[in-house]
């Protein structure tokens, strides 16, 4: 017995189940008794006492035998043509597409004996094709079985293709896209990723093209003819029996209504997009920890990782320098000698994930010429260009357990099984869910799915690694711990890897260089050490925790792009464009305007405190200058009274204040 769930409010959205308006239901009752009627006819009319005898009569078993013929034979061609043609209309944009897919539906609208003429005017003996196919083959279709197949996959190959393409369409890109950059073929990431996880989609499909194939009249009949034992299916049988014996039709449309509804009830409705009633999965956060049965990892308890053959140093020859010149929406000059680690940072649609895509040919908003040693990968597709990705999301294929996810690329490389399964392991291991190998990914909490696509694209040995974010769903320790075991990776890595992030501990930690990039440019590209120093990027800035404030040089200060001014220490050219930058341990927050010799003071109101280890930031707001953030102890908090809303003072000396030209 369900449980109730506690109701909904008012103001919301009526819940499933709910009483619906008398003038909605009444409607909807009458046309379930209208499609209701028909089925209830048949019910009450059939012979039950007969009914044996009339499905085992000799005309209905060839009838039947042959339907099951056509149906199968229909379905087999449907699959044939249908699902590459579901494919191109989800996956290919192309002119022309609506007037393909209109084509598609046509055979859903087009009344069935029309659809008949139709194909008797193509493939006839005096149609389009038809004297071709005879000449050149002496294949005749119509009054032939053949005929018969031809007309039930006319009709009901649409079905399946509509179901196809909508499941496609639903499907995320990013798994096709990953298993390409693990090294996967286009043919190979259908086969092994797209089919997979599309296979409820297909299946109910396939079933309706059968169902539909197998009760086709009309279309047969005039393009096929009724022919005993040759093109005569179940469904003209019927029509013969309704002349000569109507309880023996009613009998064999019973049997037709029973298949027909059985191959809907077992669908239960998933070639509209609707979901079976299926037990609720509880989802675990992105930091939950490992299940407490299994058994620690050895990698989560030491400081070294595990450390096997995989992990030695690339021979020299496997030393793959990037050289890439990117256009497009993103533009800019990369240049990386072999071990290089690139941290990739800037505000939100700056083009950070645009130029992972570009260098992985993917997108058309830019485009990269991309060198990696000495081998120009700028015209070959994605699973040929040794460049590995792992997206935001991971993209870890639902179908696959965790060590198949990870072998993936070295299977799509040629590595045999064992092989690839026993390199895959060993990296699991090492990322600290080793015990999670035959887990799929559903049942892994975030934290655990990220380091399983990690350990995925790290296996695959690849010439350029690109990580979006690769740390972002793991807690404080197993991020530690993964940062650890990336950069020791990283170290004898033989090729060049950019990482995405938005953490400057990363950025820090595991970058040679940090490239700032915004609205597709790079504003920046140095190392982390002068990135931290001297941002040029008042986003960059601010993630390092630090205030920046843009500006133009008048006098001795900064005219500030938000509003108010600035003195500095050190005058600029009258009219240079500059980045003001202030720690936040340099502001001073009085409750009563200071003397001395703070240059710069400005009224305000605490707007938020929030906690920063052993300190406090406090975020001031005010209508003479640009929100500041100030750190202070707890105990000057507290014997200040701060708290929302108070009224301060805040100072700067002009000589805390660093400027970076822009």
């Amino acid at each position: 017995m369900r449980r109730l769930s506690t109701p909904a409010p008012a103001a919301g959205p009526r819940a499933p189940g709910s009483r619906a308006p008398l003038a909605l239901a009444v409607p909807a009752l009458l046309a379930i008794a209208f499609l209701l009627m028909p089925l209830a006819g048949i019910l009450a009319r059939t012979s039950w006492g007969e009914l044996g005898t009339h499905l085992t009569s000799p005309g209905v078993l060839e009838a039947l035998r042959l339907s099951l013929l056509v149906s199968f034979w229909a379905l087999g061609i449907a699959l044939l043509l249908g699902v590459p043609l579901a494919w191109l209309l989800a996956r290919v944009s192309f002119r022309g597409k609506a007037l393909v897919r209109s084509l598609v539906l046509l055979p859903m609208v087009l009344p069935p004996t029309v659809g008949g003429v139709a194909l008797l005017l193509g493939f006839g003996r005096r149609g389009l094709l038809g004297p071709w196919l005879e000449d050149s083959f002496g294949i005749v279709l119509p009054f032939h079985t053949s005929g018969a197949v031809i007309a039930a996959t006319f009709v009901s190959m649409p079905f399946l293709v509509i179901s196809l393409e909508g499941t496609l369409s639903g499907l995320r890109t990013s798994y096709e896209e990953t298993a390409a950059s693990l090294g996967a073929s286009p043919v190979r990431v259908f086969c092994t990723v797209t089919l997979p996880m599309v296979a409820p989609g297909l299946a109910a499909g396939a079933a309706l093209t059968w169902a539909r194939a197998l009760g086709e009249f009309g279309a047969t009949i005039t393009f096929a003819g009724n022919l005993p034992g040759t093109t005569q299916t179940l469904p003209l049988e019927v029509y013969l029996l309704l002349q000569d014996s109507p309880e023996a039709a009613t009998s064999v449309s019973l049997l037709l209504l029973v298949i027909a509804m059985a191959v809907l009830i077992c669908l239960r409705g998933r070639w509209t997009g609707a979901t079976a009633d299926r037990p609720a999965r509880t989802v675990r956060p992105a930091d939950a920890p490992d299940d407490p049965g299994l058994p620690v990892p050895p990698a989560a308890v030491r400081a070294e990782p595990v450390t096997d053959p995989a992990d030695e140093a690339p021979a020299p020859g496997e030393r793959w320098p990037l050289h890439a010149e990117v256009t497009g929406f993103n533009r800019l000059t990369l240049h990386a000698g072999p071990g290089t680690t690139i941290a990739v940072v800037g505000p939100n649609g700056a083009g950070k994930t645009t130029l992972l895509r570009a260098l992985l040919g993917l997108t058309p908003r830019a485009r990269a010429a991309l060198r990696l040693g000495d081998t120009d990968v700028s015209a070959l597709p994605p699973h040929r260009r040794g460049v590995a990705w792992v997206p935001q999301d991971g993209a870890l294929f639902p179908h696959l357990t965790a060590l198949s996810n990870t072998a993936y690329g070295l299977r799509a490389h040629g590595t045999p099984r064992a092989e690839a399964r026993r390199t895959a392991q060993q990296w699991l291991d090492r990322l600290g869910v080793g015990p999670l190998a035959h887990r799929r990914p559903a049942q892994l909490s975030g934290g655990q799915s990220q380091r399983v696509a990690l350990a995925r694209a790290l296996a695959a040995r690849p010439r350029l690694l690109l990580l979006d974010e690769p740390l972002a769903a793991l807690d404080q320790t197993t991020r530690a711990h993964v940062r650890h075991t990336l950069r020791t990776h990283l170290a004898g890595f033989g090729g060049v890897c950019l990482l995405v992030t938005h953490d400057p501990v990363e950025a820090v930690s595991l970058a040679d260089r940090v490239l700032v990039l915004d609205d597709g440019r790079a504003l920046q590209d140095a190392p982390p050490a002068e990135v931290t120093r001297h941002p040029r990027s008042p986003w960059v800035a601010r993630m390092l925790g630090r205030n920046a404030w843009p500006g133009t040089a008048t006098g001795d200060g900064l005219t500030l792009t938000g509003g108010g001014r600035l003195v500095l220490a050190d005058r600029l050219p009258e009219g240079v464009r500059a980045l003001a930058v202030i720690a936040p341990e340099a502001v001073s927050v009085h409750l009563a305007r200071p003397a001395g010799s703070p240059r710069n003071i400005w009224p305000g109101t605490v707007r938020e405190i929030t906690s920063a280890g052993s300190r406090l930031r406090v975020l001031v707001t005010s209508d003479q200058a640009p929100d500041l953030v100030a750190e202070i102890t707890p105990s000057a908090a507290l014997e200040l009274g701060l708290a929302d809303g108070v009224s301060v003072w805040t100072s700067v000396k002009a000589t805390e204040v660093s400027v970076v030209t822009l």
